[in-house]
C-alpha cells in the first residue's frame, strides 16, 4: 500500500508509474494489492520514488497497516476502485448503445431493436450505480468499516 500511496501522492497513474520504473502495470497493480514484489522491482520503485529502498522492502515485508493507513483510508481506497468500475460500465454502456443505435438507423429505420440493449444493459448499469451510490446498500462502507472494526476487537 505504500507504493500506492507515493504513487497518488504524485499523481501518477498505475501506467505512468510502470513507464517511469520500467514495470509492468500488471506488477504495479499486484504490488499495491499486497502481493511481494521482487528484489528488483522494489529497487526500481525506490529509484523512481527517491526513496530509500530498505523502506519499501520493510513495507513489503511487515504488510501489515501501518499508523499513516487507517481502516478508513483503505475503505476509502476501495470505495474509488468500485466508482472507477462504475465510470467504466457507464462509458462502455453509452459507447456500445450509440454504435448500436447508428447500426440499427442504417439497417433496419422501421423497427428499433437497439431499445432492448438499452433497456436490458441499463438495468445493469442502474444496480451497479445502486450498488456503488450506497444510497439503497445494505452492504455499503459503513457496515464494511464496522464489520472491520468488530474483526479488529475494536467493537462490540
Amino acid at each position: 500500500m505504500l507504493v500506492q500511496k507515493l504513487r497518488l501522492q504524485r499523481g501518477w497513474s498505475q501506467q505512468q508509474l510502470a513507464e517511469l520504473s520500467g514495470l509492468n502495470v500488471r506488477t504495479i497493480q499486484r504490488i499495491e494489492k499486497g502481493q511481494e514484489p521482487s528484489v528488483e522491482s522494489l529497487k526500481s520503485l525506490a529509484a523512481v520514488f527517491n526513496v530509500e529502498f530498505s523502506t519499501l522492502k520493510e513495507q513489503a515485508m511487515d504488510k501489515v497497516i501501518s499508523e499513516s493507513q487507517s481502516a478508513e483510508e483503505i475503505l476509502a481506497f476501495n470505495q474509488v476502485r468500485k466508482l472507477k468500475g462504475f465510470y467504466i460500465h457507464l462509458a462502455q454502456y453509452v459507447l456500445v448503445v450509440a454504435l448500436l443505435a447508428v447500426i440499427n438507423a442504417l439497417t433496419t429505420p422501421n423497427h428499433w431493436w437497439v431499445q432492448w440493449v438499452v433497456m436490458g444493459w441499463g438495468v445493469g448499469v442502474f444496480f451497479h450505480w445502486l450498488q456503488i451510490s450506497e444510497r439503497f446498500s445494505l452492504f455499503g462502507s459503513k457496515w464494511e468499516k464496522d464489520q472491520v472494526e468488530k474483526r479488529l476487537g475494536r467493537k462490540l
